[in-house]
């Protein structure tokens, strides 16, 4: 397992560290380039591209791991496959996981096809500033499209039609959840880092077998989204832009339908929830932006700095710290998704659920605290009438 894990994750990690540094020439020359403005916390132009180097990081090992797959399907060239998966120790697992990859190969491929457009509609944008309802739509298409191919939600709903609806939903919403916490230095690209290791961690340690094939995609994206926070950690040198931050969301939204929660030999219902969990943090941002764009009347889709990193500098934190933060949280929601997935009983599992709950529900009373007392300390001071001076 260890080898697996290290040449899963390392080979994207490499590639991503390489084309990373790639698209930091080549974005500028062909504009790619974010320049400041009122709602961002960069000061200086800084390229952008960098998903599309996240992007190829993941793409090329599925690729090798397929040409792998093919290769001992065929007489003439398996043995010598074989000998260099010897050297790796990964020969009998890849015996294993040859069937499972040819097999459901077509969903893989369906994924990253989506996933290639969403990269191509995300240039597009961070170059041209295309309409939200355009990407939105866009972005409701594809996920229909992979809804539709046999990816979706165990909900255990008896209207079949819900379920779908609710899995569209949920892809769309994680896709713009990522997108909506790419406002600081290392932020977006570190919580799908620990998300993707906590689902990875999931896949790899299920009660009845691992599932090799989809850990394999969530240790490909891991290794290159931590190949990219090498050059986006602050001070960032290049940004993921919408290309690379709409490609986390729909991995996660893809991946975490794909991978096994519920096994009906052992019973466990509740562990279908783990993805709640583990997603808590940039939910909680999507769902409390949302609702303070609509309560001020404006459009949800209008830009803004009250994103949840945003909020915790409000309360004196710089921005790498509320960056740590955010990844801190995002690391103890996680492992109570862990815990909830390895719960034996309902009782673990609320417990799990309420854990999660409460670290929210903390951080929100933090939040509105520090914005009453904002919202004071910016009021006037009331005017005293003084009484005149007394004549001598």
């Amino acid at each position: 397992m260890i080898s697996y894990i290290l040449v899963s994750a390392g080979s994207s990690f490499v590639l991503s560290l390489i084309l990373t540094g790639l698209m930091r020439r080549l974005a500028p020359r062909m504009g790619l380039v974010d320049k400041p403005a009122a709602r961002k916390v960069h000061l200086e132009a800084k390229p952008l591209g960098g998903g599309v180097a996240m992007f190829f990081a993941v793409l090329l090992p599925l690729l090798a791991a397929l040409a792998v797959a093919f290769s001992l399907e065929n007489e003439t060239l398996a043995p010598r496959v074989r000998q260099v998966l010897e050297l790796f120790q990964l020969e009998t697992l890849f015996q294993e996981l040859c069937s499972g990859i040819l097999y459901r190969s077509t969903l893989l491929w369906q994924i990253m096809g989506g996933g290639a457009i969403l990269v191509f509609l995300g240039l597009i944008d961070d170059r041209y500033h295309l309409p939200w309802w355009s990407r939105l739509l866009a972005q409701g298409l594809i996920a229909a499209w992979l809804v539709e191919s046999g990816i979706g939600l165990t909900l255990f709903l008896p209207f079949p039609w819900l379920t779908i609806l609710l899995s569209v939903l949920w892809i769309v919403v994680l896709i713009n959840a990522f997108n909506f916490m790419d406002n600081m230095d290392g932020l977006s690209a570190g919580i799908g880092l620990i998300s993707a290791s906590m689902f990875a961690a999931l896949m790899l340690s299920h009660p009845s077998e691992p599932r090799w094939l989809v850990a394999g995609l969530l240790l490909s994206l891991v290794g290159s989204l931590a190949g990219f926070l090498v050059h986006n950690w602050t001070p960032a040198k290049i940004f993921m832009g919408d290309a690379g931050s709409t490609f986390i969301g729909l991995c996660m939204g893809t991946v975490t339908m794909l991978g096994t929660y519920y096994s009906s030999s052992d019973g466990r219902h509740h562990a279908v929830l783990a993805p709640l969990c583990i997603l808590a943090v940039p939910l909680y941002d999507f769902g409390s932006v949302i609702c303070i764009r609509l309560w001020e009347g404006r459009s949800p889709f209008q830009p803004d700095k009250k994103h949840f990193s945003h909020r915790l500098v409000a309360l004196g934190l710089n921005n790498w710290q509320a960056v740590l933060t955010i990844h801190l949280t995002t690391l103890i929601t996680g492992l109570t998704g862990v815990l909830l997935f390895h719960a034996d009983s309902w009782f673990t599992a609320v417990v799990a659920l309420l854990a999660t709950l409460g670290v929210l529900l903390l951080i929100a009373i933090l939040e509105l605290a520090a914005s009453a007392k904002v919202r004071q300390l910016s009021q006037p001071a009331p005017s005293v009438d003084l009484p005149p001076p007394k004549s001598t």
